[in-house]
């Protein structure tokens, strides 16, 4: 495997020492090479770690032999894999020579000796083999084998269509690791003519551009005259052709997306020679963007980037208004159509890098805004929502704001680097407007203001106060005249605001307030650090509500005269503000008071409705009075007066309805705070609010629900879900008559009125222009008359084309009503699930169960799109899991006892009716949850639970809750489980399961002994062997719970145990053959049944009469279907296991040695057989047609026999005597053959043997079949000649004959080879 190398290498003189070794070391290099890096890196450690334990030279000569062999692996994993591990082993062993690896490395890799095919692998070698002799950290330090590596690297570089420029970068990353002296000394001659060579390719002036950076004082502006004839890089002669070079060195990299590093440095080279202006506007701005290619563009948008950190800020201020930026700015707006590239995310990184390594805020400043001022007619390029202002210093920041706030009141069109795109320009009526700018400007600085104060950056208070007001003052008040009493008024808009900006402001004011909610606690006082412990959102330092601090300033704002409101107030509106500020006063004094949560929830619903009076005055009043008196009766101290017939609500129900018509407003902070509040006032909740929340989710009182409902049109949104649009596009396409299945009935109705309607107005009209007329009618109408019936016509078809469009309007305005209305009850489902978690404990509870069974009733029978899909999803979780999985129930039920049971039973009896098993689940566990209730509670009349045994009150946990009975009424609970237990076991067509009873004894052992006499009589008694069968699953389920024997004494148990045997005894006897498949679960649940009851008797010594089911089980063992069922069989002999019986061993006589049988002659190919030839072919039929055939067990076949090659596997082994679906037929003929049991073994041997050895041969063609095919029918015939004295009767041998006859043809074609011995005599 090993040779000795050349003069130059290391020899290994043993190489078969080392292989001797053992396979470890050597399976070392193999993992070397695996393309998996984690394999790689753990082979390259445990080499290294074997050769410093094993310090043997012939291993690592061999190691270095192999090393240096896999750098020119042909697989591409390989290679670095083999240069790692020799640069880890050369730097683990330092006695090792540089010199003598390179010199290995260039005799094994030799370029000029190696093979054509073979020159990409060697230049890979080389390249490879200078890798691991650099990554080693010992290439820098031996000058000789530095020198010999950069003279290999130079020569590599010629090979640019296998290596491209992987030998000039790494020369480059070598020279970045050389001291000064040693380039100086070594490397400056060999690479004097590549410097001076620089402007002939970007390789070349990388190396310059690295030199210059990292070698000062040699490359110095007198050295480099010398070089290329020019003291510096960038100057105006050189600027051409770095212009060309960088636009190689960015096409050559294009699928990088990196900037080149040839690009970099140069910039690098610009700014240390104070030549940056220069290179950036004849280089940059008049050079590279000159050409329109996509690689140069963004290399240049890469450069802008890459350069930020580096400019002074007049550089940056520059740079920032250059034709770069504009170039960028277009290329968003263009890009922002599909499938096209985007670069702007990747040059926002560029500023968050910026942002966060820089501490220079006036250098923060001037990027960020000059990014701000980038605008498209007005609009900035830079996204609104940008989180890179979290790096901003609390200085920069405030600026920002600062300048945000001045360009919304006086925008400055000017300062913005302004631009238009080609489709822009072409539409030139609004360009030139102004105002159409400021509108597009000042609608992104309000969105970033908002958002500056929902994004994570360090914040303090009196900013986020700032904003706040600067908001809400320009969305609802203007100045009438400069104050310095309002900040917000001290300047005046240079271009007043008009409503649209009063509008997009007031959204953006809404969006801030519900990030003002959930805001957590700025500051970082000890009092600020301890709310945000508490997880106390939407207030100050000091516990003040922020949207309180901004009610206070519209106060201060109203009271002013230097300012008016948008929409200003009546006196009653503002009546109802001045109220609301007072009632939440009062409620701020009660706060230490009373309950803080329920204060807080109130204040903030209070004064978002007080906010919302800017907003919509007229419809908010009517709620806004309704919540104060709300406030005013939930905190009064005045004693609760009884209700009359015809007294007015109570607090808690106007407020549930506040709630609900708040819920189906569109804002999401309404809908939150009302949730909010809900949650507080759930303590106080009674019957009738409780029941408007239910009404709404009633399925029967949709007609009634429009006025609860609002149907909101508004022009800026439009309310489509997907499945609308579906639902459009099934409509629109229906006029084509690609309607669904479910409209075509309606559709093909109304189309039929029209058409009747249509039909007879169209005939009049047609009749008063004499087109349709009698037979006398035969002149033709002139121009006039026939001008005058195409315009009645055509009127005729736009008022029909009318009334179809209105019918359509109405249709999509009824489905968009139904889906709000869904949606609506989507919303108010989370008002359930808060009130079910919240008061668990509450009687109420009980009236929620059936509204939630209503509607997953008529969920399940409704549509299946999606929104009525997502309904009844969370509909059934807040069943499931808030109701009926709830640790917490009621304790207080003593009066609602008989209700309870009622309602138990009023439940049980829906899930009996009931025809879909999945509703029918959900009724029968709502009885569960009641009788866990019932069961929970203790009751004063309730009987005191029946003493324990110190036995039974040590092995069970618990035991005392078990046998209390609680609340429940036994003997009513037990007729209506018992009821529904025997409709299950007795009616064909049941919508119950027996996993609900198995859920009803698990969850209530209790029940057990009143309900197991059911169980154990519809063994027998039940309707269908597929109840029988969930009878014993019943039974076998309750006997297997430990609880059930603290209910029954030892008596009741063995009786139980000895009436089950019985019942399962007299089901086994009524067991037929088990052919169906509920025949055969009926058997099998049986002897599951009877093995766990066998295995207690057996083990607690029981006193039970086996014998009558000892005769069953041994007749049942006669019947077919059990032996052919593996399952069955096993059940069976577990059985019969208690009762002493062993399953008896099957003996493979296939497998048996043949004895006394005649060797087999191979048949010789190419000739006939006998009954082929003329002479013997009438002599074949003859005895095919009177002789008995016989079969292959020697037993004369019988008519139903299968025909030869359709025998299934068993019996081609000889396991199977004949088909199991006709063994009823030959029963008979199946007597006669029992006495040739030894022949038939024989038979069947011989057969086997056969067939192994044809099993070898190939298949041929056709005439061979048939060769085969006769010989095995002459291999019938002979024995059956043999056979057939005395044992079957003439009548018998020509039955057997005739039909023998009759299947010849068959026969013949589906013959095998695995057929009987030919026996030739």
């Amino acid at each position: 495997m090993a040779e000795p190398e050349g003069e130059g290498g290391p020899v290994v003189l043993d190489p078969r020492g080392v292989l001797r070794q053992g396979r470890a070391f050597l399976d070392l290099f193999w993992d070397i090479a695996k393309p998996e890096q984690e394999v790689r890196l753990a082979a390259t450690e445990n080499l290294l770690r074997h050769l410093r334990e094993g310090r043997k030279d012939d291993e690592l000569k061999y190691t270095l032999k192999r090393l240096v062999e896999g750098l020119g692996a042909t697989r591409e994993a390989a290679r670095p894999g083999f240069s790692l591990a020799l640069a880890q082993v050369l730097q683990a062993f330092e006695e090792i020579p540089m010199c003598s690896i390179l010199e290995q490395i260039k005799e094994k890799h030799n370029l000029e000796k190696v093979k054509k095919k073979l020159v990409r692998n060697a230049a890979f070698g080389n390249f490879f083999g200078v890798m691991a002799l650099f990554q080693s950290g010992r290439l820098v330090k031996d000058q000789k084998a530095l020198l010999e590596s950069i003279q290999l690297l130079q020569q590599l570089a010629h090979h640019q269509a296998h290596l491209r420029d992987l030998p000039r970068k790494t020369l480059i990353d070598i020279m970045s690791e050389v001291p000064e002296t040693v380039f100086e000394e070594v490397l400056f001659g060999i690479l004097r003519s590549d410097l001076a060579s620089a402007l002939t390719s970007p390789e070349n002036l990388h190396l310059l551009l690295v030199g210059i950076q990292k070698f000062p004082s040699v490359l110095k502006p007198k050295n480099l005259k010398k070089l290329f004839g020019s003291s510096t890089v960038v100057n105006e002669k050189n600027i051409p052709r770095l212009v060309e070079l960088l636009r190689s060195a960015a096409k050559s990299e294009k699928k990088d997306k990196k900037l080149p590093s040839v690009v970099f440095d140069l910039l690098q080279v610009s700014l240390k020679e104070g030549a940056f202006e220069l290179f950036w506007e004849e280089g940059v701005e008049n050079g590279l963007l000159k050409e329109k290619s996509g690689p140069v563009s963004y290399m240049c948008y890469r450069l802008l980037g890459s350069a930020l950190p580096f400019l002074s800020l007049d550089q940056l201020q520059m740079v920032l208004k250059g034709k770069v930026m504009q170039h960028y700015g277009e290329h968003v707006v263009t890009s922002q159509l599909p499938d096209r590239f985007k670069f702007a995310p990747e040059m926002e990184g560029y500023i968050d890098e910026f942002l966060s390594i820089c501490d220079d805020p006036e250098r923060q400043l001037v990027v960020l805004i000059g990014f701000s001022t980038l605008t498209n007619q007005g609009y900035p390029v830079l996204s609104s929502s940008t989180r890179v202002v979290k790096h901003l210093q609390p200085v920069a920041l405030q600026k920002y704001v600062d300048w945000l706030k001045d360009m919304f009141l006086r925008p400055d069109l000017d300062c913005c680097l302004d631009f238009s795109s080609n489709r822009q320009k072409q539409n030139q009526e609004k360009v030139n407007k102004a105002q159409y700018k400021i509108a597009r400007l000042r609608k992104w600085i309000i969105h970033r203001l908002a958002n500056i104060i929902e994004s994570p950056v360090k914040k303090e208070e009196s900013l986020v106060m700032d904003v706040s007001r600067f908001c809400f003052f320009h969305a609802f008040f203007e100045a009438k005249k400069k104050t310095s009493q309002i900040c917000e008024a001290n300047v005046l808009p240079s271009e007043p605001l008009d409503e649209q900006a009063h509008s997009v402001t007031e959204n953006y004011f809404f969006a801030l307030l519900q990030t003002l909610n959930t805001l957590t606690v700025l500051g970082d006082t000890p009092k600020a650090a301890a709310l945000r412990e508490k997880h106390i959102h939407g207030v100050t330092a000091d516990g003040k509500l922020w949207i309180f601090l901004l009610v206070e300033y519209a106060n201060k704002l109203l009271s002013s005269e230097h300012v008016r409101a948008v929409k200003p107030f009546t006196k009653g509106q503002r009546d109802a503000w001045d109220r609301t500020l007072q009632s939440v006063k009062n409620l701020q004094k009660k706060e230490n008071k009373s309950d803080s949560a329920k204060v807080v929830a109130f204040q903030q619903l209070l004064l978002l409705m007080a906010v919302h009076l800017f907003k919509n005055p007229s419809e908010t009043m009517d709620v806004l009075s309704d919540l104060l008196n709300c406030t005013e009766r939930a905190f009064s101290k005045e004693p609760k007066k009884k209700k009359t017939g015809n007294a007015e609500p109570g607090w808690v129900e106007v407020m549930v309805e506040i709630l609900l018509s708040l819920l189906a407003q569109p804002s999401l902070l309404i809908r939150r705070i009302s949730k909010s509040t809900f949650v507080r006032i759930c303590p106080n909740l009674n019957k009738r609010g409780l029941q408007l929340i239910l009404d709404v989710l009633d399925p029967y009182q949709e007609q009634n629900e429009e006025g609860a409902v609002v149907v909101l049109e508004e022009s800026g949104k439009k309310i489509k879900s997907a499945q609308d649009m579906d639902e459009e596009g099934s409509e629109d396409s229906s006029d084509e008559g690609d309607t669904e299945e479910e409209n075509d009935s309606e559709d093909e109705e109304e189309n039929e009125e029209v058409d009747d309607d249509f039909r007879s107005q169209l005939m009049n009209v047609l009749q008063a222009g004499n087109a349709v007329g009698g037979d006398e009618s035969d002149e033709e109408l002139d121009d006039e008359a026939m001008m005058a019936l195409d315009k009645n016509i055509s009127a005729l078809f736009a008022e029909q084309q009318k009334r179809i469009q209105a019918k359509k309007d109405e249709k999509d305005r009824m489905r968009k009503e139904k889906i709000l209305r869904r949606d609506f009850k989507i919303k108010v489902l989370d008002l359930v699930e808060v009130f079910l978690t919240k008061q668990s404990e509450n009687p109420l509870v009980f009236d929620v169960i059936e509204p939630l069974l209503r509607v997953i009733e008529q969920c399940m029978s409704s549509d299946s799109d999606k929104q009525e899909v997502d309904f009844l999803q969370k509909t059934a979780n807040i069943f499931k899991n808030s109701l009926c999985r709830s640790k917490q129930y009621c304790k207080r039920v003593d009066t609602l006892q008989e209700d309870l049971h009622a309602f138990v039973e009023r439940l049980v009896k829906k899930a009996c009716k009931h025809t879909d098993s999945s509703v029918a689940l959900y009724y029968f566990s709502a009885s569960l949850y009641l009788l866990k209730v019932l069961k929970g509670n203790m009751s004063d009349k309730s009987s005191a639970p029946t003493p324990l045994l110190e036995k039974q009150s040590s092995t069970i946990p618990q035991a005392s809750q078990l046998l209390s009975t609680g609340c429940l009424d036994m003997e009513r609970v037990t007729v209506i489980y018992q009821q529904a237990l025997t409709q299950f076991l007795t009616k064909r067509n049941s919508a119950l399961t027996s996993s609900m009873f198995q859920d009803l004894f698990s969850r209530f052992p209790i029940m057990c002994k009143p309900l197991v006499g059911t169980l154990v009589k519809s063994i027998t008694a039940g309707a269908r062997q597929h109840q029988q069968a969930q009878a014993c699953l019943l039974l076998q389920k309750v006997l297997l719970l430990r609880e059930l024997k603290l209910f029954v004494t030892e008596e009741e148990w063995e009786e139980l145990i000895r009436e089950s045997i019985s019942q399962v005894t007299e089901s086994l006897k009524m067991a037929g053959m088990c052919v169906l498949k509920a025949e055969k679960e009926k058997v099998a649940k049986s002897l599951e049944l009877l093995n766990f009851l066998l295995k207690n008797v057996t083990e607690q010594k029981l006193h039970v009469n086996l014998t009558e089911l000892d005769k069953v089980l041994v007749a049942l063992n006669q019947l077919e279907g059990i032996g052919k069922s593996a399952r069955l069989d096993a059940l069976y002999w577990n059985v019969m296991r208690w009762l002493n019986y062993t399953k008896p061993k099957k003996e493979k006589t296939a497998n048996k040695p043949v004895k006394d049988v005649e060797p087999l002659k191979r048949k010789k190919k190419g000739f006939l057989p006998e009954t082929k030839k003329r002479k013997n072919r009438k002599k074949g039929i003859q005895e095919n047609g009177v002789a008995p055939v016989a079969s292959e067990d020697g037993e004369p076949a019988a008519p139903e026999e299968q025909p030869p090659g359709t025998e299934t596997p068993k019996q081609k082994k000889g396991l199977v005597s004949g088909s199991g679906k006709h063994k009823h037929r030959n029963r008979g003929i199946r007597e006669n053959g029992v006495a040739m049991v030894e022949s038939t073994e024989e038979a069947v041997n011989g057969a086997d043997a056969v067939a192994g050895k044809k099993k070898k041969k190939k298949k041929k063609t056709n005439l061979n079949r048939k060769r085969k095919g006769d010989a095995g029918n002459e291999a019938e015939q002979v024995p059956a000649a043999k056979k057939t004295k005395g044992n079957i009767s003439q009548e018998t041998q020509q039955k057997q004959g005739k039909a023998n006859q009759q299947k010849q043809g068959k026969a013949k074609k589906k013959r095998k080879e695995n057929k009987a011995p030919v026996l030739q005599e």
